[in-house]
C-alpha cells in the first residue's frame, strides 16, 4: 500500500436562533442568523466584494529585494457595517483560495449583523492569486512563505484599511479554522495591538516536536469508523491485504480498476491510498449536516460509509463494500461515471508541501496495530529525505514551538495570553493537536464530542443540532464581552 498517511492533510476547514450582543453596556438580542442571508439576497446575493492590497514581499529584512510588492487579494462585506468604531472581523485566510474559506465560514456573515460589523478575509500568501511571482515558483522564491510572513501581511493589511476607512479605532476579531485558526490564534499572541480576540477553530497548534503522540491523529480516524460500527471497521481493516494482494496477482491490476470503475489512465495501484483519503477526509469533514466543503457529503458521511459498507446486499465481496462507501465521499451527487482517482480537493497543495518541508513539520502519519489502517511506523526522516530531494532544503522541525510556544503551554500562557477562543471536536482528528482545556478564564477551550473540522464556523441552518447552537452561542457571549470590554477601555 502507498505511504498516504505520511501525507500531511491540514485542511481545515450556522449560527443559532438567538444571542447576545453588548455594545456600551446594552445587550441586543438579534434575530435569527437567516436574516443575514435575507440582506444579502436583496442586495444582488454577493457575499463579498474583492479587492487588492500591494503587499511587502519580504517583512523582515531591508535588503532592496525585500521591498518588492506583490497583489494580496482580499474579500470585503460591508452590508452590515456601521462604520465609526464599529467592530472588523477578519478571516485569516490558509491554504488555499480565499474564497474557499469565505463560502464555508458562514459563521461570520451569521453574526455579522448582530454586531453591525465588516466582514474581511484574507487570502494567504502563495495561495490562490497572492502570488509573488506570478506563480507558486522554486525554493529560492518559496523562502518567502512562512507563518511570520503571513501574519506580518494580516497586521498591515487591517492597519492600512482602517485608515483607509477612518476606522483606526474599530476592534478587531480573528476568525480561522484548521491551519487558518492556528494564525488566528498566533496573530492575537504576536500582534495584541491589532486583534482584541481570536476564534482559532480546530487548530492544532500542539501538533509539532513530542507535544502529542505522532499516531493520535489516525487513532480518532479510527475511533471515528468504530464507533459507528465494529463491522465496518473489522471490514476495513482487512481490505489493505486483500487488496494489496490483488495487485500482486496476474490480472489483479485490471481487476481492481473494475471493481472500483476506475476512468481511463487511472493508476489502479493507488486505489489504496486514494481509499484512505476518503476516510480521513470524511472523518474530518463528519459535519450534522450535509456539506460542500471539500466535497459534496450527506450529513454525517463517516455513518453513511459505513452503512455502504455493513450493506449485506453487496455480500462477502470486500471490493464492492469499498466501492460503495467511495461512492459516498467521491460521489454523492451521482454524476461521476468513472473515477480519474483525483481527491478532488481544492487545497494549495503545492505551497502547503513547501511548507510541510520547513516550518509546519505536523506530528502525524503514524498508525498502530489495532488502527483500522495498516500499521506503520512514524519516521521523520523519511519526511526529511523528501524535502531535501524536492527543495534541496531541511525542515526545521523546532522552529514552530521556538516561534509561537507549545510546551509548557498552560504556564507560559497563564498570565500571558488572553482572548482566544479555542474550538474542538472530538471527531476531528486534528483534534488530538488542539487545546482542550481552558488555560484561563479568557483562553477558553469548547470541546464538543460529536464536533468535527471547524464544524462551529459553518453556516447555521435549521437542522444544527442543539449542541451545535449552543457552542456558537457560548462563542457569541464571548465575542460580546471582548467588545464590551474594548468600548469600556477606550473611555479611559
Amino acid at each position: 500500500m502507498e505511504k498516504s498517511m505520511a501525507i500531511n492533510l491540514l485542511l481545515f476547514l450556522c449560527l443559532i436562533p438567538f444571542s447576545f450582543f453588548v455594545c456600551n453596556g446594552v445587550v441586543i438580542v438579534p434575530s435569527y442568523a437567516a436574516a443575514a442571508h435575507r440582506t444579502l439576497e436583496h442586495r444582488g446575493g454577493a457575499l463579498y466584494e474583492t479587492r487588492y492590497f500591494m503587499q511587502t514581499l519580504d517583512h523582515f529584512n531591508y535588503k532592496p529585494d525585500g521591498y518588492m510588492q506583490f497583489r494580496q487579494k482580499y474579500l470585503v462585506n460591508d452590508s452590515f457595517w456601521e462604520g465609526g468604531g464599529a467592530p472588523i472581523f477578519v478571516y485569516a485566510g490558509n491554504e488555499g483560495s480565499i474564497e474557499l474559506f469565505a463560502d464555508n465560514t458562514g459563521f461570520m456573515f451569521d453574526v455579522a449583523p448582530s454586531f453591525k460589523a465588516l466582514l474581511v478575509f484574507i487570502e494567504h500568501r502563495y495561495y490562490g492569486e497572492s502570488l509573488p511571482f506570478g506563480d507558486v515558483g522554486n525554493s529560492s522564491t518559496l523562502g518567502y512563505l512562512s507563518t511570520t510572513q503571513a501574519l506580518a501581511d494580516f497586521a498591515t493589511l487591517i492597519i492600512d484599511l482602517k485608515k483607509n476607512l477612518s476606522s483606526e479605532h474599530s476592534p478587531v476579531v480573528a476568525f480561522g479554522g484548521s491551519y487558518g485558526g492556528m494564525l488566528a490564534a498566533w496573530f492575537r499572541l504576536k500582534y495584541p495591538h491589532v486583534v482584541i480576540g481570536s476564534v482559532a477553530s480546530s487548530a492544532p497548534i500542539l501538533q509539532f516536536d513530542d507535544l502529542v503522540s505522532p499516531y493520535i491523529f489516525i487513532d480518532i480516524v479510527t475511533n471515528d469508523f468504530k464507533s459507528e460500527s465494529e463491522s465496518c471497521f473489522k471490514t476495513i481493516k482487512n481490505s489493505w491485504n486483500e487488496m494489496d494482494d490483488t495487485l500482486r496477482q496476474p490480472g489483479g491490476p485490471q481487476k481492481l480498476a473494475k471493481a472500483f470503475k476506475l476512468c481511463p489512465g487511472a493508476i489502479p495501484e493507488s486505489v489504496p491510498g486514494w481509499i484512505s483519503s476518503a476516510f480521513i477526509y470524511g472523518a474530518m469533514t463528519d459535519y450534522p449536516t450535509a456539506s460542500n466543503f471539500l466535497t459534496p457529503l450527506p450529513a454525517f458521511p463517516v455513518k453513511q460509509m459505513c452503512k455502504a459498507i455493513d450493506n449485506p446486499t453487496a455480500g462477502n465481496d470486500t471490493l464492492s463494500r469499498l466501492y460503495a462507501a467511495m461512492n459516498i465521499y467521491y460521489n454523492y451527487t451521482g454524476t461521476e461515471s468513472c473515477f480519474d482517482l483525483d481527491s478532488g480537493s481544492r487545497i494549495g497543495f503545492d505551497s502547503w508541501d513547501f511548507q510541510s518541508c520547513t516550518e509546519m513539520i505536523l506530528i502525524e502519519g503514524g498508525s498502530r496495530n489495532e488502527s483500522m489502517f495498516p500499521a506503520e511506523t512514524y519516521d521523520y526522516q523519511e519526511q526529511l529525505s523528501y524535502c531535501k530531494e524536492a527543495y534541496k532544503i531541511s525542515p526545521r522541525p523546532h522552529w514552530i514551538t521556538t516561534e509561537f510556544g507549545g510546551h509548557d503551554i498552560k504556564r507560559v500562557l497563564k498570565r500571558f495570553g488572553s482572548n482566544i477562543i479555542f474550538f474542538n471536536g472530538l471527531r476531528d482528528p486534528w483534534s488530538g493537536g488542539g487545546v482542550l482545556k481552558s488555560i484561563n478564564p479568557s483562553l477558553t477551550a469548547i470541546v464538543a464530542p460529536q464536533g468535527a473540522h471547524h464544524v462551529d464556523l459553518r453556516f447555521a441552518t435549521e437542522q444544527d443540532p442543539v449542541w451545535l447552537r449552543k457552542v456558537r452561542r457560548k462563542e457569541i457571549q464571548i465575542i460580546s464581552k471582548w467588545l464590551k470590554q474594548y468600548y469600556e477601555d477606550s473611555k479611559i
